[in-house]
């Protein structure tokens, strides 16, 4: 035990000490002392906090005391801590030196009796029922007859063999196991694993994925089954898509799981029948319902025979019944002849009175008047059409003589000429050519020849267009035209 070794100064009085030495003096002390502590309670203010550490206070009728769960050792707690949960503790004493107050730090825990995980599983089930999962409109129906039947258990119990045997007996199918312990803290997680194992299947696969699942135990302890009763479990029960059968510890045995699934077993063998019919029943069952219907079609097909039998003797003969249409058939053919030519002659009457109404002069009377209209209109237009006809014939002749006049060619008729540039521009005045510049003539009868100006001419009045040079030809010599 470490102990504060007070110091006295020169005059004798005891050195005053700071809080902090004395906080984490205390905090030592405490820590030797009570090392190793189990200690019993109820568990109260329970808080999980983000950062994986659960802080709680145990308690008596008398006493409280504060206390943590690092985030390390929660994970191997066998139970989880909840509000009003009785259990045992271990640890060591501790305090907190920033607020004075002292702690455990807890490193185990358990649940404290069987009164205790009873009341944690009531607190549980109220929770799950709460969320509906023990709603009856969840269940699934079980297959009426499976294909494979995958059954989660112990590899080695007679509880497997049970069931094979049973299944064996009643409905020959294929049986898929997946060995898991049924016992422990390892029970529940390596179920949950087999169900999602399960589901996780190809219906097309080299395993077939199981049309109904069995979980199976036999009994035991509260203990024993407690693994049965993880809150864990129960959701992946609930959220199984394949019909699951609980068959756990005996009929007088209740676990969770029990709730969350589908079917509930009172026992494995139980289970086993729930899960597949009885072949032998059913073959009975097929050929009763094939001797029924035999029997039924053959009271149909002798009911219809009697039917028959009395609707042909209330039926007239059938030779009765050909002779009275061919009669009818006979006097209406007789009728049809004379009806024919009566109907003919009435036709013909009608068209004698109708054409004699019709003569050539119904014809010509139209084609007359018609006649009579266009010979009128012709002599009303044709007045109109000679004096439009004169007025553009005068039109026509003022034109031409405007066209002869303004013609470009006339004054080459009477010897003059045309001169035009390289780029088709009239050439006006001599003045505007420049000496070396080609030009084109035109004459009267329609020839056209080309010229180069001599360079002895006047200067240009304005500067020549400028273009792409030209190689002169030599030329022999010639006077200036102009």
């Amino acid at each position: 035990m470490t102990e504060l070794a007070p110091e006295t100064e020169s005059s004798g009085n005891a050195r005053p000490y700071s809080v902090s030495e004395l906080a984490f003096a205390l905090k030592r002390t405490l820590e030797d002392a009570y090392g190793f502590v189990r200690l019993r309670g109820e568990l109260s203010k329970v808080t999980h906090h983000s950062n994986g550490h659960v802080y709680l206070t145990l308690k008596d009728e008398r006493a409280a005391i504060d206390g943590v769960v690092w985030k390390g050792s929660v994970r191997g707690l066998s139970v989880r801590p909840q509000q009003g949960l009785e259990v045992i503790v271990t640890g060591k004493i501790t305090s907190y030196p920033a607020g004075s107050r002292y702690q455990i730090v807890i490193e185990t825990m358990e649940a404290a009796g069987v009164g205790a995980l009873l009341a944690q599983l009531e607190r549980l089930k109220a929770k799950l029922a709460g969320e509906g999962l023990f709603e009856a409109s969840r269940k699934q129906p079980l297959p009426a007859m499976p294909r494979v039947v995958g059954v989660i258990t112990s590899p080695t119990g007679a509880v497997i063999r049970d069931i094979l045997h049973r299944i064996r007996d009643r409905w020959p199918c294929q049986v898929v196991v997946w060995p898991v312990v049924v016992q422990g803290d390892a029970a529940a997680g390596q179920v949950c694993a087999a169900i999602r194992g399960f589901c996780a299947l190809d219906p097309a696969g080299p395993v077939a994925r199981p049309d109904v699942l069995i979980v199976a135990r036999g009994g035991g302890s509260v203990e024993d089954l407690w693994p049965f009763n993880d809150e864990a479990l129960a959701r992946t029960v609930a959220d199984c898509p394949i019909p699951l059968i609980s068959a756990v510890g005996h009929e007088t045995d209740t676990t969770l799981i029990d709730f969350v699934s589908d079917r509930r077993a009172p026992t494995p063998t139980a289970a086993a029948e729930m899960a597949t019919p009885v072949l032998a029943e059913l073959k009975a069952a097929v050929a009763d319902l094939g001797a029924r219907m035999h029997r039924c079609g053959g009271r149909v097909v002798e009911d219809r025979r009697n039917r028959i039998a009395h609707a042909d003797r209330a039926l007239k003969r059938v030779p009765d019944l050909v002779r009275l249409a061919e009669q009818r058939f006979d006097i209406v053919s007789g009728k049809l002849a004379a009806a024919l030519a009566r109907n003919a002659a009435l036709h013909e009457r009608d068209l004698v009175r109708v054409a004699s109404r019709l003569s050539p002069l119904l014809l010509q009377r139209p084609q007359t008047v018609q006649r009579q209209r266009l010979e009128a209109l012709a002599l009303r237009l044709k007045p109109a059409a000679e004096r439009k006809l004169e007025r553009l014939s005068e039109r026509l002749e003022a034109l031409s003589k405007l066209y002869v006049s303004v013609d470009p060619d006339r004054p080459l008729q009477r010897g003059f000429a045309r001169v035009t540039r390289q780029d088709g521009s009239l050439v006006r005045a001599g003045a505007s050519l420049a000496g070396g510049e080609e030009v084109h003539i035109k004459f009267g009868d329609q020839v056209t020849r080309e010229a180069v100006i001599d360079g002895a001419g006047a200067a240009p009045a304005f500067p020549a267009k400028p273009g792409k040079p030209r190689a002169k030809a030599p030329t022999p010599e010639q006077g200036d035209l102009f």
